[in-house]
């Protein structure tokens, strides 16, 4: 493999939208500041009469018989058992809520399942249209070749990498771990309790319908529930007494896609920027308002100053295939449209992914573009850089997939802030097409050689401030496609 420092990366930071965790964090040792009063001190649990009695009220702070300052008395080197893993989840509670300023409503249950377990409720099954649609869209941005199924892929991913994820449609929380006394992350259990609190005071139900939407979405969820943690993280150590173990594991291994998990790992790295936007703005309750008004894509989570002004563009887009080319849409039980919206995060995915993929070695950005460093090292708070100069002005997309028996096609359709812009995008894009096997023709158009998992012939038209990509089997099919 190329760039090997890529799969190390990937090791500390992924995290995956069907199951979040965490980012990588040092062992349970905490530092900061809080505003401890004389009458809640840090105690010695069940061993210090000195710990305040309970309030009357439940109050911000207190939870379920522990403060958020109380020290706890538990044996973490085979894990957490039952009663020791109630009063971790009482005291992260507590301490949850101290800093984000919310009441837990109700107390959240945790449980654990296997990795084998997760695997097999997250595989679900998928409708034919909707598997070659999704196919076709992850083989657009050169993630996943006709070789391989994409849903397939993203579940592997999923599979092997997720510590625990907060289920809103059960209101807990679930551990994977194959140990019945598993050791739980404090990053983790304090990211996931952070989107409990969140559930019970705003709803995570979302109206967002594609892939831009959702990451506009997350970038708020994520960023609040980053944030939280890292807070957490940094008052260890001080005047808050932390579980002194060994960290959780990473998962399960497994081949992580470094493309897809780029993508997928967007909300995390940018949410939180947008989110100390917004207390810069107004403290938390201009978080809580926001919850009223999620971004409207991933540009206003990248940029934060856009929010809440900025709206993508409706992008229109005819079909002009002819007879033999049908369009693929996603299944009909789903509450989905039946074109994909492939957003800036997707396209710096793509882009960066030309850094650690073993097929050439002309990737199209430098590793210092997408990977950011602090002092040498990765910078954990904000490990990945999306704002590239050929996805800043992007302002709308569409794409339709289309099918000819075994054979797909696709034709995808971006608007940009100006035509320079436009063209800059189309420059980058092609350079990704080349990196992939592709050769420009005489004509103009792009021919992938047959050894590449894209084999096939590419377009990229501009117009304008309107870039156009149609993706053919072969070169005399690009008009029969998409006739321009």
């Amino acid at each position: 493999m190329r760039r090997p420092f890529a799969l190390v990366v990937l090791c500390a930071v992924v995290l995956l939208l069907a199951g979040c965790q965490a980012p990588s964090a040092s062992p349970e040792t905490e530092t900061g500041g809080d505003d401890l009063t004389p009458s809640e001190p840090a105690t010695d649990y069940r061993s210090n009469s000195s710990a305040p009695a309970a309030p009357e009220a439940d109050r911000l702070g207190y939870e379920n018989g522990y403060w958020y300052n109380e020290s706890l008395s538990v044996t973490t080197e085979d894990g957490l058992n039952e009663t020791e893993r109630e009063a971790v989840i009482a005291r992260t509670m507590a301490r949850v809520e101290r800093i984000r300023g919310l009441e837990f409503e109700e107390t959240v249950t945790v449980s654990v399942v296997s990795r084998a377990e997760y695997r097999n409720s997250t595989g679900g099954e998928t409708g034919d249209s909707l598997r070659r649609f999704d196919n076709v869209k992850f083989e657009a941005l050169f993630f996943v070749g006709e070789d391989r199924d994409s849903i397939a892929v993203q579940s592997s991913n999923r599979g092997e990498s997720v510590l625990g994820y907060y289920s809103s449609q059960r209101g807990e929380i679930v551990i994977v771990s194959d140990s019945e006394t598993p050791t739980i992350s404090r990053g983790t259990l304090a990211h996931e309790l952070v989107h409990a609190l969140q559930d019970q005071h705003f709803g995570l139900e979302s109206d967002a319908r594609t892939r831009d939407q959702v990451q506009g979405r997350n970038g708020l969820v994520e960023g609040d529930a980053v944030a939280v943690t890292q807070t957490y993280t940094d008052r260890c150590g001080g005047e808050w007494r932390c579980i002194d173990r060994p960290a959780q594991s990473s998962g399960g291994g497994g081949d992580r896609h470094f493309g897809i998990n780029f993508m997928q790992y967007f909300p995390y790295s940018d949410g939180p920027g947008l989110v100390g936007t917004l207390r810069e703005r107004g403290g938390w309750s201009a978080v809580n308002d926001a919850y009223d008004d999620y971004p409207d894509g991933a540009a206003e989570v990248t940029y934060p100053e856009r929010y809440p002004e900025w709206e993508p563009e409706s992008v229109s887009l005819a079909d002009r295939s002819s007879d033999d080319w049908e369009r693929v849409r996603p299944s009909t039980d789903r509450d989905r449209p039946d074109y994909a919206v492939v957003g800036p995060s997707a396209i710096a995915g793509s882009m960066a992914y030309t850094i650690a993929d073993d097929y050439n070695e002309s990737s199209v950005v430098q590793t210092r573009d997408v990977i950011n460093y602090e002092d040498g090292s990765l910078d954990s708070d904000d490990p990945y850089n999306y704002d590239l100069p050929a996805t800043d002005g992007w302002t709308g997309g569409r794409m339709h997939v289309y099918g000819d028996g075994d054979e797909t096609a696709y034709v995808w359709r971006t608007t940009w802030a100006s035509e320079a812009v436009a063209r800059q995008f189309a420059d980058a894009w092609a350079a990704v097409i080349s990196h992939w096997g592709g050769t420009r023709t005489t004509e103009g158009h792009w021919v992938i050689e047959e050894d590449s998992p894209y084999t096939d012939a590419v377009a990229v038209r501009v117009d304008g401030d309107t870039v156009t990509v149609v993706n053919a089997p072969t070169v005399d099919e690009l008009d029969e496609v998409y006739d321009a």
